[in-house]
């Protein structure tokens, strides 16, 4: 989320103060408060909420819970946490289904927040829920705003209602009603109205807009609004609110680079829930609000939810189970590699999805210098090999490589990082397959988890480490050494595998018990 970008590195960088803190005074709870509304105002959120939202986190943190807690710094994260899912909205709020489709959906807004994108996002989005939305022109003032619409429509693979050409002609409020009616002749189950907007708020926009309202009871009225309005985020949904009164938010522009605070206000001033976010350009850049997901984003402590979510989506559960049976079997090709990489970026923008991971905010600078057409090269480097090459890699020898490297447009030297960094992934996958945790290369050991199988592993502290009388003890140790050493890092390219010789098995372990003659106890 780029439009709190700002405020998130704000508010992390306060609690790190705190961390070294065995036990709070009331001086560091006020410096910690100080902060937080300092980064809340600088967000742009409004001073009735800022003003609310400290007091609250202030009283609570003076209380027992922080006073009594073992680590009172994370108990004060938790309160902010808590205290930003209250003012986001508590509990998500889903679309309200009519008792007798068809579902209305009228959306609302200033000229410019991104509503005609919308309508297509959320048409798109519940085609993929399996309903069957129509989306309705309703806006014939902007220019080329129903052709915008028909374009949107076909991209989204929705339906559309345009009987007027817009651009000034033709009655809103008549297409609105025919609309409806032409839904229920022909059983859509969502209808989507896509109002006019203007350049602010006045008199003939709201008039307008609830003349729309009042012909078509709608079911649902979604305010969209920019989330990098600013300050006049407030003032304009109250003016929506008392003009149009919608039910409900829809914030646009999420990935913008504006403080974006202003979003944090709507719902405490207007006491209407926000229940989708629009998250980029494409159409399928769109998602349920989850108040809890988006404070756990600010505060940079991951959504991992929305994460699986999306990979849910994009990922073949039946071709996931295939592949992972070619990695038990060591048979994992470069086509299968291809496959898998196809399939994670038609997940969205990794960028994206690798700042849901909880930390993530430490490293935007890397994430920003993050470039995501490193996977269409590596695309094109499998594709222009033959199908002997990719299922065996281990035939390349030099004039193929350059023939590869000349088709695909790279260098040789790229070739042979992907070779390697094929071989790596395929080692690491590998022994996650056989239950065992995969060495990252600068990480050293996972701490509390054996090398395969849950095995623990007797390891000497030192060179001067005892050593056991019993010889099957022995041997168990000496094999634990061994793991360890196979497993050191080999400093591999993005860190995909640990390149070094694989620990060994339980099969294995076990071969050297037979050959001991005794069972390892």
């Amino acid at each position: 989320m780029a439009t709190f970008g700002n405020l998130s590195a704000r508010l992390t960088d306060t609690f790190k103060n705190l961390r070294a803190k065995g036990k709070l005074s009331a001086s560091d709870v006020d410096s910690t408060v100080r902060e937080i509304r300092r980064a809340l105002l600088e967000a742009d959120v409004s001073l009735d909420v800022v003003k609310s939202f400290t007091g609250k986190v202030r009283e609570r943190a003076l209380g027992d819970e922080v006073n009594q807690a073992l680590n009172p710094a994370q108990q004060v994260v938790q309160i902010v946490n808590e205290e930003l899912v209250e003012i986001l909205g508590g509990e998500q709020r889903r679309l309200q289904f009519a008792k007798n489709p068809p579902t209305i959906i009228m959306l609302a807004g200033l000229q410019g927040a991104g509503k005609t994108t919308l309508a297509g996002k959320l048409a798109k989005w519940l085609r993929e829920q399996g309903h069957t939305p129509l989306l309705v022109a309703c806006d014939l003032q902007r220019p080329n705003a129903v052709t915008q619409l028909g374009v949107v429509a076909e991209q989204a693979g929705v339906a559309i209602y345009a009987p007027e050409p817009g651009n000034g002609v033709g009655d809103p409020v008549k297409v609105a009603k025919n609309g409806v009616a032409e839904a229920k002749s022909k059983q859509y189950d969502f209808v989507i109205v896509d109002t006019a907007g203007r350049l602010g708020v006045d008199q003939e926009l709201m008039q307008q807009a609830a003349n729309i309202r009042k012909a078509i009871d709608p079911d649902e009225v979604l305010f969209v609004i920019d989330a990098m309005i600013g300050q006049d985020a407030v003032a304009t949904a109250q003016a929506f609110q008392e003009g149009v009164d919608f039910t409900g938010v829809v914030l646009t522009k999420l990935d913008g680079d504006a403080r974006g605070g202003a979003a944090l206000s709507i719902r405490s001033v207007t006491g209407r829930p926000i229940l989708f976010a629009s998250t980029g350009e494409g159409l399928g850049d769109f998602e349920p609000f989850h108040p809890d997901r988006m404070a756990s984003r600010i505060l940079d402590l991951g959504d991992i939810l929305t994460l699986i979510e999306q990979a849910q989506t994009a990922f073949d559960e039946e071709e996931a189970r295939k592949v992972a049976e070619k990695i038990a079997k060591d048979e994992f090709t470069l086509d299968d590699f291809l496959g898998q990489m196809q399939q994670l970026r038609g997940a969205g923008s990794l960028k994206k999805m690798m700042g849901m991971l909880p930390g993530m905010g430490k490293m935007k600078e890397q994430l920003d210098n993050f470039d995501e057409r490193e996977i269409l090269r590596t695309e094109a480097i499998i594709q222009s090999m033959t199908k002997d090459e990719r299922r065996d890699p281990k035939i390349l020898n030099g004039s193929r490589r350059l023939r590869i490297a000349r088709g695909s447009g790279m260098t040789v030297t790229d070739v042979n990082s992907l070779v390697q960094r094929f071989e790596q992934a395929a080692k690491m996958m590998k022994t996650v397959a056989r239950g065992g945790v995969p060495q990252i290369p600068g990480m050293g050991p996972m701490p509390g988890m054996g090398g395969h199988g849950g095995k623990k592993k007797v390891q000497g502290k030192g060179k001067g480490a005892k050593r056991s009388g019993n010889p099957a003890k022995r041997a168990q140790q000496e094999a634990g050494i061994a793991a360890k050493q196979a497993e050191a890092p080999t400093g591999s390219g993005f860190g995909l595998g640990g390149g070094g010789a694989a620990a060994p098995s339980e099969e294995e372990l076990a071969k050297l018990q037979q050959m001991l003659g005794k069972g390892l106890r």
